[in-house]
């Protein structure tokens, strides 16, 4: 049995999720922190929101294809037990 395949089944914390979390804190902590003032031009604020929002989609995306390829090595790991009881 491989280590990907152990971390699958034992269920341990998973972190990358808890990376992407972080990441997302993190993009909006800068975020907060970069809002402009009402002197700066005006198109400063939907470009801000559109680059944390991409970011965070972003992050959200990556996150997806872990949960997917965590559930497919889950499969396999199942259908490989199913063979070996055969």
């Amino acid at each position: 049995m491989n280590h990907r395949k152990a971390n699958v089944r034992t269920g341990n914390l998973d972190w990358k999720g808890l990376g992407y979390l972080v990441s997302i804190v993190s993009v909006l902590l800068l975020g907060a922190i970069a809002w402009p003032t009402p002197d700066e031009p005006r198109w400063h604020m939907p470009v801000l929101i559109g680059g944390m929002a991409t970011s965070i989609l972003g992050m959200a995306f990556r996150y997806k294809a872990h949960l997917n390829e965590q559930r497919e090595l889950k499969q396999i790991e199942e259908e490989e037990d199913e063979l070996a009881r055969r």
